[in-house]
């Protein structure tokens, strides 16, 4: 086979140096393009056997028609969410393939330092005594220990901040549409309604995908069952919260802080230097005037040992589909969430 020509869009340096690393080991040709994937950019792929996307990147139906059209057989995401793929229209028409995983640990932790940096008032702390100002009054945080910290998804990255929380002392209770009880029962832990999580958590984090299901599962309804004070992290997607729902929280003292390292309108932003302009989304700029609003750039995966899974998972993504065999990090419209087949075939070839 001749060597397989990967497209890349919405690069960044970093993600040139880590799969420039890992690709010593594949030796694919490799093209970096810095915008994003789009109706206005698809023409870029000519050429090109595979596309490789990022969360921002828009794949909808007028952009797989023309990725078919110009020969690309496989969208590689090298990200695990894919809710700015249209599988609809992909199925039959173009494979897709993910990430599944590249560091729970990694977005886990992120989530946990967001819940510190707000309880502890560190960001603030910061800015002051860089100022020569070493009071502390308006720092005050709370003990979380003996707190209850509501766990919504309990995969791979839940998991690992449920681990991270016991060892702080936290009752932990959780919420996830298919429960792992056998889980729950090895380390301790209980599964709850989400109306009961909802009212009994000092901190909330989310870490569910984003579907038709979990879109603004925190709005004003959800928030009015919180208690008064509620800390509520966003490490998911940013769709998950009604971020108007969200502001309003914040402003009546409902919501006692936030930290988010996702916003439903964050494609325009996230990732982008804007240091030198004006924002123009009134609702982002709203809530960066809060000071208990700690938002952070989607940079909850950015560890090297992450960026090094993604690059060696992505490539063997590649590799496995164009060495015929079966799929297992394959999304399709057909099979769900994961294309799971009994007899191990791909799902349409």
């Amino acid at each position: 086979m001749d060597t397989l020509k990967i497209a890349f869009f919405d690069t960044k340096p970093y993600d040139q140096k880590f799969f420039d690393l890992v690709n010593s080991d594949y030796n694919f040709e490799l093209k970096y393009f810095k915008n994003h994937l789009s109706k206005e950019t698809v023409e870029q792929v000519q050429g090109f056997n595979v596309v490789c996307a990022f969360v921002n990147d828009t794949v909808d139906k007028d952009v797989i028609r023309i990725l078919k059209q110009e020969g690309v057989k496989l969208i590689a995401l090298r990200c695990a969410g894919y809710n700015n793929v249209d599988l609809r229209a992909a199925f039959k028409n173009i494979h897709i393939m993910r990430v599944p995983e590249y560091s729970p640990y990694a977005v886990a932790e992120h989530a946990v330092a967001l819940m510190l940096g707000l309880n502890r008032k560190i960001y603030r702390a910061y800015y002051r005594t860089r100022d020569n100002n070493f009071s502390i009054n308006g720092l005050l945080g709370f003990d979380m220990h003996g707190k209850t910290a509501g766990i919504i998804g309990t995969g791979k990255i839940g998991k690992c901040l449920i681990s991270i929380l016991k060892g702080f002392g936290m009752n932990i209770i959780c919420f996830d549409l298919h429960p792992d009880e056998s889980y729950a029962k090895a380390v301790g832990i209980n599964y709850v309604p989400l109306a009961q999580l909802y009212s009994q958590s000092n901190i909330i984090s989310l870490h569910c995908p984003l579907t038709p299901q979990t879109q603004y599962m925190i709005n004003h309804e959800s928030i009015a069952q919180m208690k008064e004070g509620i800390m509520i992290i966003n490490t998911g997607r940013g769709k998950l919260i009604k971020t108007q729902a969200l502001i309003e929280g914040l402003k009546s003292g409902k919501i006692g802080g936030a930290g988010l390292d996702v916003y439903e309108e964050e494609s325009n932003y996230f990732f982008e230097d804007f240091s030198a302009s004006m924002i123009s989304d009134d609702v982002l700029a709203r809530l960066l005037t809060f000071s208990n609003v700690l938002i952070t750039s989607h940079q909850g995966f950015f560890t090297k040992e992450a960026l090094t899974n993604i690059a060696q998972t992505t490539f063997d993504n590649i590799v496995e589909f164009f060495n015929g065999g079966y799929l297992k990090n394959e999304i399709c419209y057909h099979c769900g969430e994961t294309c799971i087949k009994k007899d191990k075939k791909r799902c349409f070839d």
